[in-house]
């Protein structure tokens, strides 16, 4: 049965056959065949793009298409079974162990983020140039340690399965927003999972379906929208906000906007339900 739905399309001329793509796809949805990358069946690929941040060509993305349902059930079982492919070609490795694992999902125990405070950056949306603060530092301090828990960050890349989103406080933040806080770690991420990404550049309708998915499957505890002053951060807490009144689910939400060289400008709270 065809469903109106999201799933990869990949390029052809852009595809080199690399094969990064083919073990970022958890559901074996990708094999290379004849030097290019290729969709097994539409049956396996679940749209969530994973395989979208591998590609060193950009010859993957999400569309829009009526095309076979989702069946998960099918795919554990193909991932489970699949050794070579139907040409009896084997399966395209997996990238080096050095490589940058962008779709695989972690969890860690964070560092306790320190208490001192750090410099404050600079963002760019529009050119700008500040006098940065002055900050007295010891050179023989330690760093400052991270307080991340999991990977990976990007909104299209986060799963709504993830179980890192089970029961968590949520940090949805923009891109921008760590650059210009400069205690990002120690004010907003710790105790949270993050999920980072730009409602300039990013694909708005993608982060819808995305939240949806995950307000109604990851019982979240609280979510904490993180945006930049700048006017292309704003539609970022109003798709939140409006896909938490649609998912029915009754979930405290606030919106803290920060300014381009790195105070709190405001803080709008909303209860359960709003």
């Amino acid at each position: 049965m065809k469903t109106l739905r999201n799933i990869i399309e990949i390029d052809e001329e852009k595809c080199d056959g690399c094969g990064l793509c083919v073990p970022s796809c958890a559901e074996g949805a990708i094999r290379i065949v004849d030097g290019k990358a290729r969709l097994v069946a539409e049956k396996y690929c679940d749209g969530l793009g994973a395989c979208l941040g591998e590609c060193p060509r950009d010859a993957i993305r999400i569309i829009e298409k009526e095309v076979e349902a989702f069946d998960e059930e099918a795919a554990m079982v193909h991932v489970r079974t699949q050794k070579k492919d139907d040409g009896g070609t084997p399966a395209a490795p997996s990238p080096p162990s050095s490589g940058c694992p962008s779709a695989q999902l972690m969890n860690f125990a964070p560092n306790q983020a320190k208490e001192d405070a750090m410099p404050r950056g600079c963002p760019s949306a529009n050119i700008h140039s500040f006098d940065g603060e002055k900050v007295d530092k010891d050179p023989a301090a330690a760093p400052i340690p991270s307080a991340l828990s999991h990977w990976p960050v990007q909104i299209r890349l986060v799963p709504p399965h993830a179980p890192f989103l089970k029961n968590a406080d949520l940090l949805i933040a923009a891109d921008c927003s760590p650059m210009a806080y400069g205690d990002f770690h120690r004010d907003f991420l710790k105790g949270k999972v993050v999920m980072m990404g730009c409602p300039k550049f990013d694909d708005m309708a993608l982060y819808e379906e995305r939240f949806q998915q995950i307000f109604r499957q990851a019982e979240i505890k609280s979510v904490t929208v993180l945006v930049m002053e700048v006017p292309c951060c704003q539609g970022l807490p109003a798709l939140v906000k409006k896909t938490l009144k649609e998912s029915g689910k009754e979930i405290p939400l606030e919106i803290v906007t920060v300014g381009l060289q790195g105070k709190i400008l405001r803080r709008d709270a909303y209860p359960s339900g709003f």
